[in-house]
């Protein structure tokens, strides 16, 4: 219970309007297409309830397997990858918990097994890098290791789950609504001996497919200044920890458009590199590229 009213409490800061903006007008949105199936109070109400059973998965253990799940992290079994991560990972999450004792000692380490540099932490103790990463030196780990701790000492690492997790379960009602309309389309067409049910409801098809697109980037566009501001945040906490200039050096490696797949979009929302590293510089970094 702690943990929700925690993040109620995250959600009404003003670097997170976006996020906030982008869960009332989901469920408003949730409630719409209830209300289209079932007129009247019901609808609303089961629209209410289905959208915050969902945002309760999201933020639950639940919520943090899915993300998991869906990028391809798993627990790490080798023993040559155990032994260099390991001491890494425990390096880092001590420097963490000296600046936030509130960190969790059970945060776990996962990995991808993407080739391109990527990490991300979500919910309440999960990390996950890419296989890509092992390709850097143990500062550069470290300093990576130190920023995604930094999204979990800021508990903004709810922003992902609801973002990746929530839309994935309002995606997964749009496509039930979409059956249901195509099987109407095809009950009425057979019923009435033509295809006049079948059209509209090919019609009402490309309609919802457009809303689908059309939604996806206006969240997109919501969350982008909240999860711009948690970058540098987490940023900060990294160089805080120690790791300004290993970090920079790890920003100034990464490829705009190199991520794929949900990698990407969790990476979509992040600031520009150069704008990063220029932040760590005005903190106190020494980088510079040479």
């Amino acid at each position: 219970m702690t943990y929700f009213v925690d993040f109620a409490k995250n959600l009404t800061h003003k670097k997170n309007i976006g996020v906030l903006i982008y869960l009332i007008l989901n469920t408003l949105l949730i409630v719409w297409l209830f209300s289209a199936v079932n007129e009247g109070v019901n609808g609303v109400f089961f629209g209410i309830l289905t959208y915050g059973i969902s945002l309760i998965i999201a933020l639950s253990p639940i919520g943090e397997w899915i993300l998991r799940v869906q990028t391809g992290c798993k627990k790490i079994t080798r023993k040559e990858y155990l032994d260099r991560l390991e001491p890494l990972f425990n390096e880092a999450l001590s420097r963490a918990k000296r600046i936030n004792p509130s960190i969790p000692d059970d945060v776990q380490l996962f990995m991808s097994n993407d080739q391109s540099p990527n990490a991300f932490a979500t919910g309440r103790k999960t990390i996950c890098l890419t296989k890509g990463f092992l390709n850097y030196s143990d500062e550069q780990i470290k300093a990576t290791l130190a920023h995604e701790l930094g999204h979990l000492s800021h508990k903004d690492t709810d922003l992902i789950l609801i973002v990746t997790v929530g839309n994935f379960i309002v995606t997964a009602i749009f496509i039930i609504y979409r059956i249901i309309v195509y099987i109407t389309g095809i009950i009425v067409s057979f019923a009435n001996s033509n295809l006049s049910g079948l059209i509209v409801s090919i019609l009402i098809d490309v309609v919802l497919v457009a809303m689908m697109w059309i939604w996806t980037k206006i969240g997109t566009m919501l969350v982008m200044h909240s999860s711009r501001q948690n970058e540098f945040k987490a940023d900060e906490f990294a160089f805080n920890c120690g790791y300004g200039d290993s970090l920079a050096e790890v920003l100034d490696t990464f490829e705009e458009g190199s991520e794929k797949g949900l990698w990407a979009n969790l990476a979509s929302t992040h600031p520009d590199s150069d704008e990063r590293i220029a932040r760590l510089q005005e903190l106190g970094s020494s980088y510079r590229r040479a």
